[in-house]
């Protein structure tokens, strides 16, 4: 057993400090983002906010809507081969370059994405998504995929941890996910006592991730725009949306009417909701690591989106950074003493 003494952060222990800036207008401010990918050496342009691989969220629908802004959908790993042919062909051109195929790593997930490469070989992305990207056999993984597709863009995660970012780009990834237990919809930390405060993860992540030329995803915690524009301050390339892209129209999840309002289900990928609808309930050797709660409905996900970029250009202009690009550049965090945290949380 060891200890590290280093203080660790999560999102509501910091605050951006403004800076003085040229800019007139949040008008001014790009949000685009251009890539070049590590190990399939394809090439990507949008604004770098992603809805995550949930039922809840990942949704076709999510996709249409999010791509008309040059948003990307991690596709959740739970539709079929045939609704996957349904949609590709009847999806708008261009839609390949905003989605990615989720994938667990059975054998029946490769067979899976197999079929629908094979079908569509102008899908670009696949995002290998399990809970704990620490196992050797989930290296291995990455690995055979790499090599089974070597011109596909690899997503692959979660972890929190420098080296096994490194691991995990040395082992064919373009793109880490960074996140254990930050979600709103995580049970994780509660029940295993794992995890890493999500700045923290970010920052040293990114660190790693960037001397080997590869890209992290900021995956959990965000709860507000500012969150967002942190996550992009402290070094992230992309962030990642669960409980943010909840309860919209193009949202998945059951639609609750009670008194008179309407509620949309969302919950966690390890939640008992998840698992009883997917694989038959909770294994006896395992927990729930998820919770399902209801959110109250939002309506079209148009209206959030413009919540969240005009608060991260508003962001930019705080600090004066003119492209996305520049802000973690611009971006100095002052720490947030216990009893202000409390005020500003609340």
């Amino acid at each position: 057993m060891r200890i590290e003494q280093d203080i660790k952060l999560g999102f509501k222990d910091v605050m951006i400090r403004p800076k003085r800036s040229t800019l007139k207008s949040r008008s001014q401010v790009n949000l685009d983002r251009d890539f070049t990918f590590l190990n399939s050496k394809l090439q990507w342009h949008g604004v770098p906010i992603m809805a995550a691989n949930m039922d809840t969220v990942g949704t076709f629908e999510m996709a249409l809507a999010l791509s008309k802004h040059k948003l990307f959908t991690a596709i959740h790993k739970h539709y079929s081969v045939t609704e996957w042919e349904h949609f590709l062909n009847t999806a708008p051109k261009g839609i390949e370059n905003y989605i990615a195929i989720s994938t667990g790593t059975s054998k029946e997930d490769s067979e899976k994405i197999a079929s629908i490469f094979k079908s569509h070989p102008e899908l670009k992305c696949i995002c290998i998504d399990v809970a704990n990207g620490y196992s050797e056999h989930f290296v291995k993984f990455v690995k055979q995929t790499r090599k089974q597709y070597p011109n596909k863009t690899i997503i692959a995660g979660n972890v929190v941890t420098g080296e096994m970012v490194e691991e995990l780009l040395l082992s064919g990834a373009d793109i880490v996910k960074v996140g254990i237990g930050p979600g709103s919809v995580c049970t994780t930390r509660v029940k295993t006592g794992v995890g890493y405060p999500q700045l923290s993860a970010i920052i040293e992540c990114a660190d790693a991730a960037h001397g080997l030329g590869g890209q992290i995803i900021s995956d959990g915690g965000c709860s507000t725009p500012g969150d967002v524009a942190k996550a992009f301050g402290a070094g992230a390339d992309f962030v990642m949306l669960g409980g943010m892209f909840s309860g919209h129209n193009e949202s998945g999840g059951e639609t609750i009417e009670r008194n008179g309002k309407s509620y949309k289900q969302f919950y966690g990928m390890s939640s008992t909701t998840a698992m009883d609808k997917y694989v038959g309930g909770v294994a006896e050797y395992r927990a729930s690591e998820g919770k399902t709660v209801e959110v109250p409905y939002k309506g079209a996900v148009e209206t959030t989106l413009q919540d969240i970029l005009g608060g991260l250009r508003s962001t930019c202009t705080y600090v004066g950074a003119e492209r996305l690009k520049e802000l973690t550049k611009r971006t100095t965090f002052i720490r947030v003493a216990e009893q202000e945290n409390k005020v500003y949380t609340e």
